[in-house]
């Protein structure tokens, strides 16, 4: 694999070797910013402690299973290389985030950037991620080696942090000053201090949780690549206040603890294949397997919890796109008055959530959120589109017909 088939953001490939080399590298010239490359081990989406983080002042993770190997020149280009044995890391570290850093400026003056991955036995390339797209971002994830059935992965990210090593703590639980853009300089040996009582280790900084987004009309539309939720699972939620205003959009008997609604999702994969999932019929869908989207369970009241649905993002790259969409199964004639919030939820990066105050119509379906892959970037958009069934047609086929779904539908019932 050469530049010229540089993966796409969000891609992944499977690693069989027991150990591989990490080449992170870009042109050097006049002009140029320093940079070099760093690997974040991973539990929880956090560092454990800033042992967990390998570069050039750190060369060596305590288990011995990534080591920084230094940088060497070929021609024009600097490269770091890093070593990591797969077979040595430790069993609670799921993800290694290979990431780089700049100083002096931020990557879009850094040209040729890249990731590439060689088997360390035969040197045969596994998997190379170009970074074309960079502007001021001064650290950025090229990729990452992850753990999914027991198999390891790469996945290329080209994800970036205009407040640099700030946007690492923040993303990783990294401490500012546990990652540096370029190693240390020399300083001449201070006299020998008198004895003083141990110091001891400054205390683990708390996590701090990437701010949420707020989808509007205005500001419609968010990449989930950049905001670095490409990995593990989110979880979709509808919640609700199920107490219509007025007589006309309650069904005739229902309460206001009554109303039902239902969230679903109508899924297209880059293969063809089409589908629903939703409490009605029992198309929970599947989390492990196609789909990769599971509805948790049927929410009756919209309380506390609501209505959950999970897609597995490790699968991203299968998917063509999601719409996310609510029926009002019973209990109201319309979501006005329901002040019903999705809110998606990334197992990495920024929450998302818009809210459900604008319905003026009778409507009994409406159109949330459509998450589409772009070549390899999955963008979620705000649609918030409310839908009035014709007679006799179900909202199903309602929003079907209206996103060119081109399904067949059958009665249902839960």
């Amino acid at each position: 694999m050469n530049a010229t088939n540089s993966m796409n953001k969000g891609a992944n490939t499977p690693v069989t070797a027991s150990g591989v080399r990490v080449e992170v590298g870009r042109a050097a010239g006049p002009g140029v910013p320093e940079a070099q490359a760093t690997a974040l081990l991973l539990s929880d989406g956090r560092v454990r402690h800033d042992g967990d983080v390998v570069q050039r002042h750190r060369p060596v993770h305590a288990s011995g299973a990534v080591r920084h190997e230094g940088d060497r020149t070929e021609g024009g280009s600097v490269v770091d290389v890093l070593a990591v044995d797969l077979g040595g890391v430790e069993p609670g570290v799921e993800r290694i985030v290979l990431a780089a850093t700049s100083d002096g400026g931020s990557f879009a003056g850094v040209p040729g950037l890249y990731v590439r991955l060689t088997d360390a036995a035969g040197g045969t390339e596994i998997a190379r991620y170009d970074s074309v797209d960079a502007t001021v971002e001064t650290a950025l994830v090229l990729g990452e080696l992850y753990r999914r059935n027991g198999q390891w992965k790469f996945r290329a990210v080209g994800q970036g942090y205009a407040n640099g090593l700030a946007g690492l703590g923040e993303q990783f639980g990294v401490a500012p000053d546990a990652v540096r853009p370029t190693a240390p300089a020399a300083a001449p040996a201070p006299p020998a201090p008198a004895p003083a009582a141990p110091v001891r280790p400054a205390p683990r900084a708390a996590p701090v949780r990437l701010s949420k987004v707020t989808l509007t009309k205005d500001a419609p539309s968010v990449s989930l690549t950049k905001q670095g939720g490409i990995s593990g699972v989110m979880r979709v939620n509808l919640s609700w206040q199920a107490a219509p205003a007025r007589g006309w959009l309650r069904k005739p008997g229902a309460g206001g603890s009554d109303v039902d609604l239902d969230l679903c999702a109508l899924f297209e994969l880059r293969d063809g294949t089409r589908g629903v999932v939703q409490a009605l019929g029992n198309a929970f869908g599947t989390l492990d397997r196609p789909p990769y989207i599971h509805l948790d369970g049927d929410d009756r009241t919209g309380g506390t919890s609501g209505e959950n649905l999970t897609v597995n993002l490790d699968h991203s790259a299968a998917f063509r796109r999601i719409l996310i969409f609510v029926t009002v199964y019973e209990g109201a004639r319309s979501f006005a008055g329901l002040h019903a919030t999705t809110t998606l939820t990334p197992q990495n990066g920024a929450p998302v959530e818009f809210f459900l105050d604008e319905c003026t119509v009778p409507s009994t379906v409406c159109a949330l959120a459509l998450i589409t892959n772009e070549g390899g970037e999955l963008v979620v958009r705000r649609e918030a589109r409310y839908l009035v069934p014709a007679r006799g047609v179900s909202p199903q086929r309602t929003v079907d017909q209206a996103y060119g779904w081109g399904m067949r539908w059958t009665p249902g019932r839960k």
